[in-house]
């Protein structure tokens, strides 16, 4: 039988964090001396997508900031960063370590395709001790194309030497979605509050927890 694979997005899928994100994006921009709020910011069309498409359409909105977002997305890293190595309470989304363990159980390959960078996953699969589970990373700083472009998904699955039909990706974002339909893979959508709005119509599934994926 030819080798199957789940392939995980992280932020809202492993580690419920688009609220510290959001939280880290205004720190930021605060500190280039720019008063903004979450409200100003229209984050919730920016959830699955990289930090270049969010910045550069903030310079853009907010020219004070200058003309480099990766300045202003640096520091947002170092904040977010700051926050992953120091919170006590952080802990991966419930169902997903028993999740991991099933699928290992049942001889699946693993892999995680992200819009963080490798520092961050890095970070967080460490935090929560799940790194073992992953055959294959792909971080979204090693594609050409962000979200909602196949690029980190393709990735993922060659690393994990698995044909992209074969693949199952789990998502929690719009653009996610996308880009696991545009690479020819399966898409699980769950649903996460803490995500906003998301336009699921493209995933082949819904689900609530984690204990509703049937392998």
């Amino acid at each position: 039988m030819a080798e199957k694979a789940f392939i995980f997005d992280m932020d809202g899928v492993i580690i419920d964090s688009e609220n510290l994100h959001a939280i880290t994006k205004v720190q930021a921009i605060r500190s280039f001396g720019v008063d903004v709020r979450e409200a100003d910011l229209n984050l919730e069309s920016y959830v699955g997508r990289s930090a270049k498409s969010f910045f550069s359409d903030v310079i853009a909105k907010y020219p004070e900031l200058g003309d480099d977002w990766e300045v202003i997305a640096k520091k947002k890293h170092e904040l977010y960063q700051k926050i992953l190595r120091e919170d006590p309470d952080l802990k991966p989304i419930d169902g997903i370590p028993e999740l991991l363990e099933r699928l290992k159980e049942n001889g699946y390959k693993i892999g995680l395709g992200s819009s963080s960078v490798m520092a961050n996953i890095q970070l967080v699969l460490g935090r929560f001790g799940i790194m073992e589970y992953f055959d294959a990373i792909a971080a979204g700083s090693e594609v050409e194309h962000a979200k909602p472009a196949p690029d980190v998904y393709l990735l993922t699955a060659s690393r994990l030497g698995v044909a992209p039909e074969s693949c199952t990706v789990v998502e929690d974002a719009t653009a996610g979605i996308a880009a696991a339909k545009a690479a020819g893979m399966r898409c699980i959508a769950v649903r996460n509050p803490n995500s906003g709005a998301q336009d699921f119509s493209q995933a082949d599934v819904v689900i609530d927890r984690y204990d509703e994926i049937k392998l």
